[in-house]
């Protein structure tokens, strides 16, 4: 009985949406975190009499029965989350499209919406995991007094004993022709791949990047009560495929209980 098949493979689909849709909500509150949607796809279909448009057996429509659904991926959705203001002059965010660039300890570029950024013992920008700002930025002296950027990334420092402020760099962000097609590394980090294409790096405000707004964090793009909808509807796609195969057990049963 192909229904017995056909619903298990429903449920798997709707396990694995809940597991996506209990990771939108976990991350409710976490920085710059982008919220993902569950796609999925139909599978092979049995071809029991092929659709025939004149002739013998004249038959305009066919008769085809599927296989069930499979998950295909859950697409990235980096629509602009909720800003939230901190007045920490070292808190970031970035109004539009973009990414921060950080480096690892190996090296390697990976990039972020979250700007929630310190300042180490030396005067480097970094992240909560010690990633540095790829952009180079001078170190921040230790006598500063205050830290401006403006919108467009211009980082300036008054130090004290100075009446003018000293420009310490240009913040630079990235930007990806794909953004859904990154890889998610976990710590807010994502990492280029071949389907989101090389990064366009350029200066914030300019070439379709976002500006920056100092002082601002922009937390999740997750709404708890779409995400609550959401979690219903699998819940009951999951609940009514397991009553095919419960329907389906009991209709083998009324043929295994036939008498001659």
């Amino acid at each position: 009985m192909r229904a017995l098949w056909t619903a298990s493979t429903g449920m798997y689909a709707q396990q694995f949406n809940m597991d996506n849709i209990a990771n939108n909500l976990a991350n409710v509150n976490t920085v710059g975190y982008k919220k993902s949607r569950v796609e999925f796809q139909e599978l092979l279909y049995e071809t029991i009499r092929q659709p025939v448009a004149n002739g013998p057996g004249y038959n305009p429509v066919g008769l085809m029965v599927g296989h069930g659904v499979r998950t295909v991926c859950n697409t990235r959705q980096f629509s602009q989350g909720t800003p939230q203001q901190t007045d920490l002059p070292t808190d970031l965010m970035i109004d539009g499209e973009g990414f921060f660039i950080l480096l690892t300890p190996d090296g390697e570029e990976v990039y972020t919406r979250d700007g929630s950024f310190k300042i180490d013992g030396e005067g480097n920008w970094v992240n909560s995991n010690g990633y540095m700002l790829a952009t180079p930025l001078d170190q921040v002296p230790p006598e500063v007094k205050e830290i401006s950027i403006d919108e467009s990334g211009l980082v300036l420092a008054l130090v004290e004993g100075e009446e003018e402020p000293v420009e310490l760099g240009q913040l630079e962000l990235a930007r990806f022709v794909n953004p859904a097609g990154l890889k998610s590394l976990g710590d807010n980090l994502y990492a280029e791949t071949v389907a989101s294409g090389p990064p366009i790096i350029g200066i914030p405000g300019e070439e379709g990047l976002g500006k920056i707004r100092q002082g601002y964090l922009e937390l999740s793009n997750v709404k708890v009560v779409e995400e609550m909808v959401n979690m219903i509807m699998a819940q009951r796609a999951y609940e009514i495929n397991s009553k095919v195969i419960q329907a389906s057990d009991e209709m083998l049963g009324l043929a295994n209980n036939l008498r001659r």
